[in-house]
């Protein structure tokens, strides 16, 4: 693991390698909690559905909250003819831990109501079809394509926009564009997983303020772009 006392001593002074830049980035994120959505899927959460309903679940909710919700919900409501049986104050008091439970209930039922009556009870696999239910974007909208279908594409959350520019991959101003920058970064083996590794590693290593770049087994080949102080 690359170390150093001061790291601006050695930032950088390897190439950007993305087969290595993984295999490092799987290492330093084994031991920590895997992203919510992702860890749902294997444990068995997986279908289009479920995956969708977590994504949603999981806005603005901390990972933990939405692992809990989902296997709460889940065993109880994993179809949307299920989740329409709930009705709304019960299937509200499912989620009642993640952040605005009522409106992401009334979101859920609506969702499930239109996949039952408009398709067959299939989830859209398309950013288009997906981003027509009301309270979707294009963040939930990407992350259910990966997770649940297997689309190459590369949902970016906070994390992923941040870490991506601060190691100099990418010079971007917002998620869209950081998306597109890294599709056109990395080789589209990577796409998925960018986000399942990021979101980890941003959480307990790369994080938002003062970052762990002493022991961060990817400084040698992070530009450390708007990093002012680390660990």
């Amino acid at each position: 693991m690359p170390t150093a006392s001061d790291p601006k001593a050695l930032a950088g002074t390897e190439p950007w390698d993305a087969d290595e830049a993984f295999r490092r980035l799987r290492e330093a994120v084994r031991e920590y909690p895997k992203a919510a959505v992702f860890d749902l899927r294997d444990r068995g959460f997986d279908s289009p559905f479920q995956v969708l309903v977590a994504s949603l679940i999981s806005a603005r909710t901390r990972d933990e909250t939405t692992l809990a919700v989902g296997l709460r919900l889940f065993p109880i409501a994993p179809t949307p003819e299920a989740t329409l049986a709930l009705g709304e104050a019960r299937l509200a008091e499912l989620i009642r831990p993640a952040t605005f439970p009522e409106p992401k209930a009334r979101d859920i039922l609506e969702i499930s109501r239109r996949i039952v009556e408009e398709q067959g009870g299939q989830v859209p696999a398309t950013i288009e079809g997906l981003t027509a239910y009301r309270g979707v974007g294009p963040k939930i909208a990407a992350l259910t394509l990966a997770v649940a279908f297997g689309t190459p594409i590369v949902p970016v959350d906070v994390h992923v926009h941040r870490i991506a520019n601060r190691w100099g991959l990418v010079a971007t101003r917002t998620p869209e564009a950081t998306q597109a920058a890294l599709e056109a970064a990395l080789p589209e083996r990577y796409w998925i997983e960018a986000n399942e590794r990021l979101v980890p590693f941003g959480k307990f290593v790369c994080t938002g303020v003062a970052p762990r770049c002493s022991t961060c087994r990817l400084l040698s080949m992070c530009r450390r772009v708007g990093v002012t102080a680390s660990r």
